[in-house]
C-alpha cells in the first residue's frame, strides 16, 4: 500500500490556478446548505488522456485531450439537484450552487462544517502514464506487439493494436466537513488479430492494464497478450458449429466473471434495490445462491483497474461481502441510497466525470475460491460446453435475464475437452443460475484489466473475476 499526500497535487492542479482556497469552498457549501438541504458536495476533476492506434504497421489514429471542471450537488430527501461547470473559479461555483433552489426553499443561513482533510489509503502510485514514455516509445511498443503476434503463427494476416492512458486528479469537498483527494493513473493496451485458413477468417483479442504507467507493458507482457489473441483466433479457425439446447456449462476462470458482473452484480446495487426493481430486492439474509458461493466487491486491490483509493464521494473503498455461502448479506451502496435505506455506505459512489452525478457502482466484483480442481470439474461432465472466454452480452437488470456470447468455447465429452465450437450463446437468468452452480473451482483469477461498465449513460473502469464454475442445466443457443 502506497502513502502519498494527494492534497498538494490536487491543490496545485485544481484550486491554485482558479485562486480558490478552503475558505472559498466553505462559503459555497454554506450557501448551498442555506437552502435547507440534507447534504451537499463539490467534485473537482482534472483529466488528461491520450490514445494511439496501430494497424498494418502504421499508426492510424491518435487522440489527446485535457478536461477539467467541477460538479455541484445538493440532496434533499430523495431529490437531487446537480449542476456542473467546465470552468473552475468562484463565480462558476456560485452560479452552479444556485441549482439547489430547485429542491428546497431558502432557509436561514447555515455554516458548513469546518473542513477536515482526510488522507485516504493510496492503492497506486500517483504517476503520470502519459509522461512515462515518449511518443516514439509508445509507437515502438505497439509495433513490437504487432511483430510478436505475427511471429506466433503464419496464418495471422492482420493485427490491430491500441494503447491508452489517463492521468486524473480529483478532489471532493462535502458539507459534513470532509475534504479528500486522489491522483489516479490508468492505462490499457488491446490487441485484435485476424487469422485466415482455406478462405475462412476468424479473430481473437486480448489485452490488459491497470492503475500504473506504460512501463508495465514489458516484452514479456506483450508476448502474453499476443499469445492469447492468436490462440483464440486459431482455435476458432478449427471450430465447429455450436450445438443448441439445455446442457451442463463450465465457465472458465477470470474474464468469464463478466457474466457474474452483469447478470448478478448490477442487481446488487443499492439504487435498484431501494426502488424495488432488482430481483434481489428485500432478500437480505435469504438463500439466493447455492452453498459454497461467496461474492465480494473489492475496491481495495492495489493497482487494479477497478480499484480506487477513495470513491467519488470521498469515502474509502472497501471489500464488501455481497453473498456469503449462498446467503445475501448486503448491497453496493453510495451515500444517498445508503442513507435512504438506513444502511452504511460501502464506498461505491462512482461517476464518469464532474459532469455526472454519482451512483452505486461496482469496483472489482468476483467470486471467491471453492475447493474443486478445474480438472475435477471437467471430468465430472458427461456432455456439455466449456466457455473459456466471453465476448459481448445483454442483461435485463429487473429480471436478471441475460444473453452472452462465448468468444472461445469447447465441447466436453465423457469428462474431456474435445473440439472447439463457434457461435455459442449462453441464455439464462442471473439469480436462477446462482442456484444451479454445483461445483466451484479453486483457481480464482481476476481479469487482465480491460473491463468498462456502463450504467445510465455513464462508463467507469471495473474489474471482474471468478474461479472455474460448473452450472447444471443452462440454455445454450448454437448454430449447429
Amino acid at each position: 500500500m502506497q502513502t502519498n499526500n494527494h492534497f498538494e497535487t490536487a491543490h496545485e492542479a485544481l484550486l491554485k490556478p482558479a485562486g480558490l482556497d478552503n475558505q472559498a469552498i466553505q462559503s459555497v457549501l454554506s450557501k448551498i446548505m442555506s437552502h435547507q438541504v440534507d447534504y451537499a458536495d463539490l467534485y473537482f476533476q482534472y483529466n488528461r488522456s491520450e490514445s494511439w492506434g496501430l494497424e498494418e504497421g502504421q499508426v492510424k489514429s491518435g487522440a489527446f485531450s485535457i478536461d477539467q471542471g467541477v460538479g455541484v450537488r445538493a440532496i434533499s430527501g430523495e431529490k437531487t439537484a446537480f449542476a456542473y461547470s467546465d470552468e473552475i473559479n468562484l463565480p462558476a461555483l456560485q452560479e452552479a450552487a444556485k441549482a439547489t433552489k430547485a429542491i428546497a426553499a431558502i432557509g436561514a443561513e447555515q455554516t458548513a462544517s469546518h473542513i477536515i482533510t482526510l488522507e485516504a489509503k493510496s492503492l497506486y502510485l500517483p504517476n503520470d502514464p502519459i509522461a512515462s514514455l515518449s511518443a516514439e516509445a509508445k509507437i515502438q511498443l505497439l509495433e513490437r506487439l504487432e511483430q510478436f503476434a505475427k511471429q506466433k503463427d503464419p496464418r495471422v494476416t492482420q493485427v490491430m493494436a491500441s494503447i491508452g492512458g489517463e492521468y486524473e486528479v480529483v478532489m471532493v469537498a462535502r458539507s459534513d466537513g470532509v475534504m479528500a483527494a486522489d491522483v489516479r493513473p490508468l492505462v490499457r493496451l488491446s490487441i485484435q488479430v485476424i487469422a485466415e485458413q482455406n478462405g475462412r477468417r476468424e479473430q481473437g483479442s486480448s489485452g490488459g492494464g491497470g492503475r500504473f504507467d506504460y512501463r508495465y507493458f514489458t516484452d514479456a507482457v506483450l508476448q502474453e497478450y499476443a499469445e492469447k489473441a492468436v490462440h483464440q483466433a486459431i482455435v476458432n479457425l478449427d471450430a465447429r458449429a455450436a450445438p443448441a439446447g439445455n446442457m451442463t456449462v463450465v465457465l472458465g476462470s477470470g474474464w468469464p466473471g463478466i457474466l457474474l458482473h452483469e447478470a448478478i452484480g448490477h442487481g446488487l446495487e443499492g439504487d435498484f434495490n431501494r426502488k424495488g426493481s432488482s430481483a434481489f430486492s428485500g432478500m437480505i439474509g435469504q438463500q439466493v445462491a447455492a452453498k459454497g458461493i461467496t461474492i465480494v466487491d473489492d475496491g481495495t486491490i492495489a493497482d487494479r483497474r477497478g480499484s480506487l483509493s477513495m470513491d467519488d464521494e470521498g469515502n474509502s473503498t472497501q471489500n464488501t461481502t455481497l453473498i456469503e455461502d449462498g446467503i445475501l448479506r448486503g448491497y453496493i451502496q453510495d451515500t444517498l441510497n445508503a442513507r435512504l435505506m438506513q444502511q452504511s455506505t460501502t464506498g461505491n459512489g462512482r461517476r464518469e466525470s464532474y459532469a455526472h452525478i454519482p451512483m452505486p457502482r461496482m469496483t472489482n466484483t468476483y467470486m471467491l475460491n471453492g475447493d474443486k480442481a478445474p480438472e475435477e470439474i471437467i471430468k465430472s461432465v458427461k456432455k456439455g460446453l466449456y466457455a473459456a472466454n466471453f465476448g459481448g452480452g445483454q442483461v435485463d437488470i429487473t429480471s436478471g435475464k441475460f444473453v452472452f456470447s462465448a468468444a472461445e468455447a469447447y465441447m466436453i465429452e465423457d469428462g474431456k475437452i474435445t473440439y472447439p465450437v463457434k457461435g455459442a450463446t449462453l441464455i439464462g437468468n442471473g439469480p436462477d443460475v446462482l442456484t444451479r452452480v454445483s461445483m466451484v473451482g479453486n483457481d480464482m483469477a481476476l481479469d487482465s484489466g480491460v473491463g468498462t461498465c456502463g450504467k445510465e449513460g455513464q462508463s467507469v473502469p471495473v474489474g471482474v473475476g471468478q474461479p472455474t464454475l460448473k452450472i447444471d442445466g443452462l440454455t445454450v443457443g448454437g448454430t449447429g
